[in-house]
């Protein structure tokens, strides 16, 4: 396999992640593409990415898969015999799991990125911004946080007891925020016990 990505954005990073805890990392090529150098735009990416986006997987056959969750789920079932099950094993927790990971995407990692996008200089000229919409974000970013925080008051993982894709999502988005300034704080104790496990685990480093 071969995973085309950034080593500096959160989408590329929670499937190294996934790779890493599926103990199938080394089975992976890593090829940077590098947004702030412009890779993503050129012709031979956007051939196998229309809209420039990382990560791409892409297999030995030349099949490709373009999204994370989704080349998540391949490398799931794919090799079912690696690693820990992280999308879940019976019909209840698979929900559960799909349901924080979307929370994850849509509360934490979606209004991250608005953030960084519409205040950060790197993307000065190259988009148009609206520094008053990052400020609205920044706002919604702090009350999702607090509501995470005492979703975690009472159990370990994001959905339950068991690690899953859900809090490789939340913990990349998290990261991601820092770029924007954005960072856990006393506030939110329960976020930062969880936060601390998922810092100890070889993965944190992939």
């Amino acid at each position: 396999m071969r995973l085309y990505q950034d080593s500096r954005a959160p989408n590329p990073r929670r499937v190294r992640m996934f790779l890493a805890e599926k103990g199938l990392l080394d089975r992976c090529e890593l090829v940077d593409v590098s947004i702030n150098a412009g890779a993503h735009r050129e012709p031979d990416f956007l051939e196998k990415h229309p809209l420039g986006l990382v990560p791409v997987l892409e297999l030995a056959d030349g099949r490709r898969l373009r999204e994370s969750v989704a080349i998540c789920r391949y490398v799931e079932e794919a090799f079912p015999d690696h690693g820990p099950p992280l999308l879940g094993t019976e019909p209840w927790q698979r929900a559960q799991i799909e349901q924080w990971n979307r929370h994850a995407e849509l509360e934490v990692l979606v209004p991250v990125a608005q953030v960084f996008r519409n205040s950060h200089p790197f993307w000065e000229g190259r988009i148009r911004q609206a520094p008053e919409f990052a400020e609205i974000m920044r706002e919604q970013l702090a009350a999702r946080l607090a509501w995470l925080d005492r979703e975690l008051a009472d159990r370990r993982w994001r959905a339950g007891d068991a690690l899953s894709i859900a809090d490789l999502t939340l913990l990349c988005a998290i990261d991601f925020g820092k770029v924007a300034q954005l960072r856990l704080g006393d506030d939110t104790p329960h976020l930062g016990r969880w936060y601390a496990a998922l810092r100890e685990r070889p993965s944190y480093r992939a």
